[in-house]
């Protein structure tokens, strides 16, 4: 029988080229996953993830001109089954409650999670 190993695709969007490098160094580091695109704004990040329908969407908050929440309200009807996990410096209820309206499917706090990411990633089956 042949097995056929399928890689789950991440995109990452993060307004912090630091961060968003610390993210990608992250990821890659999972086996079987690749990051397909990088974005820093939600217009970039729309079109990246548009174009290339991960399974994996890493997405901040606070980004340049816009949020996460504004990115997530324009790609989920086109991409239900992406898993999308919203990462912040601000983990305020508020916050939380808008993301997952929009259709996060993970929310976490920058300062004391950056860690769950991989989790979600290396622990999800492939799309």
């Amino acid at each position: 029988m042949e097995m056929s190993v399928t890689l789950k695709s991440v995109f990452i969007v993060e307004d912090s080229v630091a961060v968003r490098a610390r993210l990608v160094e992250l990821v890659r580091a999972i086996d079987g996953v690749t990051v397909v695109g990088e974005a820093g704004t939600p217009i970039d990040a729309v079109i990246g993830i548009m174009n290339t329908r991960p399974d994996f969407v890493v997405l901040d908050f606070q980004l340049e001109g816009g949020t996460g929440a504004d990115v997530l309200r324009m790609i989920r009807p086109q991409m239900p089954n992406a898993v999308v996990i919203v990462l912040t410096n601000y983990p305020l209820a508020q916050i939380r409650r808008a993301c997952l309206d929009a259709g996060a499917n993970a929310f976490f706090d920058k300062t004391s999670e950056f860690g769950k990411i991989k989790d979600v990633i290396a622990g999800a089956a492939p799309a």
